[in-house]
């Protein structure tokens, strides 16, 4: 019964929307979607795109609007994504065949035409018909949409009603055409943009309204200043080079660099690039190679890798920025130019090769390839958090809430970088891209296998290796005394999280020692081979060979510990854990049945060991969690249920403190009996465990919360905070502190924040995301 009603809906809708759509192009003519193929230069009174409209819309609205899951893929961050308009497609869901990618800037570059944005689905948000005022403001879904919260505000101060506003993150989009805003309005009043936030000023909508009635323009942009042309011609020469090393050189850096923003800091501005493959060489337009992932076939009897300015507006979710510079250069040339080996001839393209990084790159040393990621590994590592997914609770659970990563000493990593050992067990070594997006929802089980038979060689190697010399605190890289990337912090926010230089938190839940193979593998799995357009098996295959790799780097560190108190750690961290999820990993004494070489001399070792840790690497630690003289010491040793009540993550100023306000992040790290399940997350909290990190700075993409507190009330703030005792003990604790979606002061807070994260930040700062913002 419910299937014909639902039937009979959508036949109204649509016949409402055919009904709307006829009365505009009878009073503004037929819609054209070339119209913003070409976008008008200039128009005489109009607001300035660039100086005038797009702060505000970056403030205002691309907060909302920037990543691939933005309500209706609406991503209003360029000119380009708002030409683009809107689809009721969603990005993240499970799905039996892989869909089309739907990526700005590469999967289209018109709106009009077969293989154009509206053939792919999306709708215009901007006036398609006659060019006039009135059209430009009927036929305009943004216009509308601003203009309907305008005429229908929020209540101010207060939570807002749960019947009327769907803040969930999987809520159903509606996604209106302008055809069906007539509908839309009489059927969502309170459904104006911004969406369950304040109003634009009166200021900022008659700027955005003048604009978008004068029909979009947008300036040229401003050709590159004459020392950025020469930096990338550089650039461009050294990673275009003819001979076969450099060649496959260059395949390897673009593989890894594919993800991140590229500038040159050692010339003024702020312009960002990318790199990209093209079918043109260096001196001609690039004419960009589009594939699913970096390593697919090009179809080109030559790559040429290309540097191409970004124009969108930096998110902090996907801010990776990368320093091109000459030093940088010169480490390149020794690792893969200078050193003393040849490349007999190109690999393949083949998905079975060009999936396993041990198989396509088996020419290059192993040596340089592990230096190159060390150099940056931050970036690294967060290719596999700020990448594509936006959205990731199930694909994030494979990992704890809070831990460590440290990286196996490059001068003492015989086994690590022993090339012969990895091209014998390149076999074993194969990853789960190899099936491309399609694979099957039961492929993941012949990687489960191949995964024990590595580790079972791996094991047998290193009882060889270190029986003469077992491993001591030596084994973990100190970054040479000048490099922060070689202790890196973890947190997990339920569905996102972040990556921080330095060893942040007083003790984490976990840690992983990386040597090559492990952090190859990771960024293989997680980053060069994941397609976010994948199918469903493409997806589980992906974490559930994460486990493996996760697994293998937590007993990488416990073999730091004595050889007797492996075990009861190891099971600690797998309390409850189903046994077919672990039984590759599950004895550690057999993974690695020798003796640690530290001497250790309390009945806590690893407690000890992670204070030894955070001493080898004391030199290089940035200080994002120095608390102490801020008065935030007291907030930082809170853990247990109390702390489990509070938002996964908050932004809280402090307000009056000695030189002005300063921002901390309050990070919940919720403690899990183990992270082996994709699903009842829930039935493996342990909140009675959970610890609260206190950040210097901003330490999320997506806030939970904003918080101000007094300097004088931060005793009394804490003491709230350990008195908590229920969900309605910290919507108390909110509406005292915290900045309510409907508070008029939301908008000059975030300005504020954003302004704050600039200065602290310029390289890395990035525009937070509202999508996680509770409504308290």
């Amino acid at each position: 019964m419910i299937r014909p009603i639902i039937a009979a809906i959508l036949v109204v809708l649509a016949g409402c929307a055919t009904f709307y759509g006829h009365q505009l192009d009878e009073r503004h003519g037929a819609a054209d979607p070339a119209r913003y193929d070409q976008p008008l230069r200039t128009v005489a009174g109009a607001p300035d795109f660039a100086t005038e409209v797009k702060p505000i819309l970056d403030g205002r609205c691309v907060v909302c609007h920037g990543c691939y899951d933005a309500p209706c893929q609406l991503n209003l961050g360029s000119f380009e994504g708002i030409a683009r308009g809107a689809s009721r497609e969603v990005v993240y869901a499970s799905r039996l065949k892989p869909a089309e990618p739907t990526r700005l800037f590469r999967d289209a570059q018109r709106n009009a035409g077969a293989g154009g944005w509206r053939a792919k689905g999306f709708a215009p948000v901007l006036n398609e018909r006659a060019p006039t005022a009135e059209a430009n403001r009927e036929g305009s879904v943004l216009y509308r949409s601003l203009q309907l919260k305008s005429a229908h505000p929020m209540p101010q101060g207060a939570r807002l009603p749960a019947d009327r506003y769907d803040f969930s993150i999987d809520r159903a989009q509606q996604c209106p055409a302008a055809e069906d805003m007539d509908a839309f309005e009489q059927k969502f009043a309170d459904w104006g943009m911004p969406f369950g936030l304040p109003a634009l000023s009166d200021a900022e909508h008659g700027i955005l309204a003048r604009w978008i009635e004068a029909g979009a323009p947008v300036r040229e942009p401003a050709s590159l200043p004459a020392a950025y042309e020469q930096r990338i011609a550089q650039w461009e020469r050294f990673l275009n080079g003819d001979s076969l090393k450099e060649r496959l050189a260059a395949r390897y850096i673009y593989e890894h660099w594919f993800v991140g923003q590229l500038y040159f800091d050692d010339v003024p501005g702020d312009s960002y690039f990318e790199l990209v493959r093209s079918k043109t060489p260096p001196g001609q337009p690039v004419e960009a190679i589009v594939t699913r992932r970096p390593f697919d076939d090009p179809g080109a009897a030559r790559v040429w890798y290309r540097l191409r300015r970004l124009t969108d507006t930096p998110l902090a979710k996907t801010r990776m920025p990368y320093a091109l510079n000459a030093a940088r250069m010169a480490r390149i040339k020794a690792w893969f130019h200078d050193a003393p080996y040849d490349v007999k001839a190109l690999p393949s393209y083949a998905p079975e090769v060009a999936s396993n990084p041990f198989a396509v790159f088996e020419q290059l040393p192993v040596p340089s390839r592990y230096r190159f990621m060390l150099d940056e590994a931050q970036f690294i590592l967060q290719g596999f958090i700020k990448g594509p997914v936006c959205r990731g609770q199930v694909a994030l659970n494979v990992i704890n809430d809070h831990f460590w990563v440290l990286f196996v000493n490059p001068d003492l990593a015989d086994i690590e970088q022993d090339g012969g050992f990895l091209a014998r067990e390149r076999r074993n070594l194969r990853l789960p891209a190899e099936h491309e997006s399609s694979a099957g929802m039961l492929s993941w089980l012949p990687y489960a296998k191949r995964e024990a038979a590595y580790l079972e060689a791996k094991s047998r190697y290193m009882k060889e290796r270190l029986a003469a010399k077992p491993p001591t605190l030596e084994m973990l890289w100190d970054g040479s005394g000048r490099n922060a990337n070689a202790g890196l912090t973890v947190f997990r926010h339920f569905d996102s999280a972040t990556v921080l230089q330095g060893l942040v938190g007083e003790q984490p839940q976990t840690a992983m020692l990386m040597g090559y193979p492990l952090f190859e593998r990771i960024h293989y799995l997680l980053v060069a081979g994941f397609d976010v357009y994948g199918n469903s098996g493409h997806q589980l295959s992906t974490r559930l060979y994460m486990d493996f790799l996760r697994m293998e780097g937590e007993l990488n560190f416990l073999g730091l510990l004595p050889r007797a108190a492996r075990q009861a750690v190891r099971d600690r961290w797998y309390r409850g854990a189903a046994k077919e999820s672990i039984q590759h990993l599950q004895n550690a004494d057999a993974y690695y049945p020798g003796e640690t070489g530290i001497r250790y001399g309390s009945a806590d070792p690893l407690g000890e060991l992670y204070a030894m840790t955070r001493a080898r690497l004391a030199r290089i630690d940035p200080g994002r969690g120095a608390i102490r003289g801020s008065g935030m010491e007291e907030l930082a040793f809170l853990r247990g249920r109390a702390v489990s009540f509070l938002p996964e993550t908050s932004f809280l100023t402090l307000r009056g403190a000695s030189g002005g306000d300063r921002h901390y992040s309050l990070v919940v790290n919720r403690a899990h009996s183990n992270v082996t399940q994709m699903v009842g997350e829930g039935r493996r909290l342990r909140p009675d465990e959970d610890t609260l990190s206190v950040v210097n700075g901003f330490a999320a993409a997506y806030p939970n919360a904003f918080l101000v507190v007094e300097a004088k009330d931060l005793p009394a703030f804490t003491a709230a905070v350990r008195g908590l005792a229920s969900g309605a003990d910290a919507t108390r604790l909110l509406e005292r502190y915290g900045i309510r979606r409907s508070d008029p002061r939301f908008w000059a807070h975030s300005d504020a924040l954003h302004a704050a994260y600039r200065r602290a930040a310029p390289r890395e700062a990035g525009l937070f995301d509202y999508n996680r913002y509770e409504n308290w």
